[in-house]
């Protein structure tokens, strides 16, 4: 693996244990974590083919573009990743909006599955991520 891939995998298992604990006390910051955990997944993917990009929008067009569309994930978790990269604006960018309590647990979900799904595209090269994440609190 790439020092840019392995960094980016690191930071994404980081990211969803901040995102478990702190979903129960701020779920803003759960969700923007959560966001991250996918982010971060999917771009040591892309590291791993030396493509970067400049843009979260960009992240988020390649997965569709380039893990749902050709079948390699469900539509379901590029669906997931697009409710992560909006819900990531409520979070920090929602002024008087703020993620609900269900909207959080839901955002954690997804991004231990992102992660999951990154991991079984790969699994020799990024290490299995910890199934106990989703239930620390």
């Amino acid at each position: 693996m790439n020092k840019e891939a392995q960094d980016f995998w690191a930071r994404a298992v980081q990211a969803l244990q901040t995102a478990s604990e702190f979903r129960s006390r701020d779920r803003d910051a759960a969700a923007s974590r959560a966001y991250y955990t996918a982010f971060y997944a999917v771009s040591a993917f892309f590291a791993l083919e030396g493509r970067t990009f400049k843009r979260h929008t960009a992240v988020e067009t390649a997965v569709h573009r380039d893990l749902v569309k050709p079948g390699l994930w469900p539509e379901a978790l590029g669906r997931g990743y697009s409710f992560l990269h909006e819900l990531r604006g409520t979070g920090d960018y929602g002024g008087g909006e703020h993620v609900s309590e269900e909207e959080a647990e839901k955002a954690v979900a997804i991004a231990q599955g992102i992660l999951q799904a990154v991991h079984q595209l790969k699994p020799e090269v990024f290490p299995k991520p910890n199934s106990d994440l989703s239930s620390a609190t």
